[in-house]
C-alpha cells in the first residue's frame, strides 16, 4: 500500500514502536506482543495491531511478533535501513548542540555539512564540522544529493533558509525555529518547539 494512503498519525507512531522494539532487543527479548508493546507505550494493543496491519502481517495470533523481524520490517517501511546525509543550517547555541548530538548517527542520520551566515561562525569548528558559509549551501547540497535538512536559525530567517534548501533539492525539513514554514506539498516538515510543549503542559497544572 502506498504510504500516501496511510494516515500520517499512523506513520508518526512507527518510530515509537521501533524505539520500543530496540529497547526490548537490548533487554534480551526475542518475541513480543501488541499487549506488551501497548503496556510500555500507553497505546492500546488494538491500535498497535491496526497500525501494523497497514503494512502486512508481521505476527501470528497467539504467538506475537518476532522482535528482530518486526524491527527490520519497520526500518524498511520508514526507509531507515539505509544511511541518510543531513544538512544543518545554523551554528548558534542550538545548532552547535544539534551538531554535537551523537544520537542521529546511531539511527542512520549523518550530519555531513553545517552552514551559517555569520562571519564570526564561518570557518570555525562545531563538533566534527567546519561551518561553511550559507553562500555554499545550494552547491553543496545539490552536489551531495542531500534530501534532509535541519533548520536552527532565528525565526525571521527560517523561511528564507527553507526556500534555499527546497530549491537545492531538500524534501524533508526538521525545523527548530519557532515559526511555521510555507513549503510545497511534496516537502515534509516536522517542527520542534519546546515552548509549545511547555505551554501545552501548563494547561494541566493546578
Amino acid at each position: 500500500m502506498a504510504s500516501t494512503m496511510i494516515p500520517d498519525i499512523v506513520i508518526s507512531r512507527l518510530p515509537i514502536y521501533l524505539r520500543a522494539l530496540d529497547r526490548l532487543a537490548q533487554e534480551g527479548h526475542e518475541v513480543t506482543s501488541s499487549q506488551e508493546l501497548g503496556k510500555r507505550l500507553g497505546i492500546s494493543s488494538a491500535q498497535i495491531r491496526k497500525d501494523l496491519s497497514h503494512f502486512g502481517g508481521f505476527g501470528k495470533q497467539g504467538t506475537g511478533y518476532k522482535i528482530h523481524y518486526l524491527k527490520e520490517q519497520l526500518r524498511q517501511v520508514l526507509k531507515v535501513e539505509r544511511e541518510w546525509e543531513v544538512a544543518l543550517v545554523g551554528a548558534g547555541d542550538l545548532g552547535s548542540a544539534v551538531a554535537r548530538y551523537k544520537g542521529f548517527t546511531e539511527r542512520g542520520f549523518h550530519i555531513t555539512c553545517v552552514f551559517d551566515s555569520s562571519p564570526d561562525k564561518v570557518g570555525k569548528k562545531v563538533g566534527a564540522f567546519h561551518v561553511q558559509s550559507i553562500d555554499k549551501l545550494t552547491s553543496e547540497i545539490t552536489e551531495r544529493g542531500i534530501q534532509i535538512a535541519m533548520i536552527a536559525v532565528p525565526a525571521e530567517h527560517a523561511q528564507g533558509v527553507a526556500d534555499q534548501l527546497i530549491a537545492a533539492g531538500v524534501r524533508a525539513i526538521l525545523n527548530y525555529a519557532p515559526i511555521n514554514l510555507n513549503v510545497p506539498e511534496d516537502v515534509h516538515v516536522q517542527y520542534i518547539d519546546p515552548v509549545l510543549h511547555l505551554q501545552r503542559m501548563t494547561y494541566y497544572l493546578p
